[in-house]
């Protein structure tokens, strides 16, 4: 029997996945949560096998901050993070891998897909809905470009809605030097606006 929490912040959606998972004659539903506090404060006290865990949660942390602290203060290898969203942005599939996440999954699958990627990820296996693994490999194929510490600097400020005469005068450089390194930056990112260069800086993280 898998033992898992449930943690999403719309009553609605989490009756309606409770009531799916009673169907699953070796799966207990052992609590549920709406926000990502209550969900910690729950595993601590309940210890479940798997956190079945929502990604937007409203007010408070949301479901990467959650997922992170739970495993972060997990004593030995349990409970695993399985998220269960709608969102499958690269931003949303990394930050939740780096997170901690054992397996990431979209509210859109079948219900035996959904038991099966809990099981797995109780068993601390990777478990991907096809979409969400293709944009990984997808991102392996296609690492994430490399950056200068300065080059950083001018895409902070870039996105900070900073012209170049404010960025070279935060930085201590001319604009000339702030026209050069965004060349070079727009070369490695592959765009060819400031705009598209913030929106693929943002989207793989390569910004606060």
């Amino acid at each position: 029997m898998t033992r898992i929490l449930v943690c999403d912040d719309h009553v609605v959606v989490r009756a309606g996945l409770l009531a799916l998972l009673a169907s699953a004659p070796d799966i207990e539903v052992i609590g549920e949560a709406g926000s990502g506090e209550e969900a910690i404060a729950l595993t601590r006290k309940l210890e479940p096998d798997v956190v079945l865990m929502d990604l937007q949660l409203g007010e408070g942390i949301d479901g990467v901050e959650t997922t992170r602290r739970i495993v972060a203060s997990r004593t030995g290898d349990k409970p695993h993070v399985l998220v269960l969203t709608t969102y499958d942005t690269d931003a949303d599939i990394t930050r939740a891998i780096e997170a901690g996440a054992t397996g990431y999954l979209l509210k859109a699958e079948r219900p035996e897909e959904l038991f099966a990627a809990i099981h797995a990820a109780a068993e601390g296996r990777t478990a991907l809905s096809a979409p969400v693994a293709g944009r990984v490999m997808a991102q392996m194929r296609s690492p994430r470009p490399t950056l200068t510490p300065r080059e950083r600097d001018i895409l902070t400020h870039l996105a900070q809605g900073l012209p170049n005469r404010e960025i070279a005068r935060a930085l201590f450089i001319s604009e000339a030097t702030v026209k050069t390194h965004l060349r070079r930056i727009y070369d490695k990112l592959g765009v060819d606006t400031r705009a598209a260069a913030v929106s693929v800086a943002k989207e793989q993280r390569l910004v606060p």
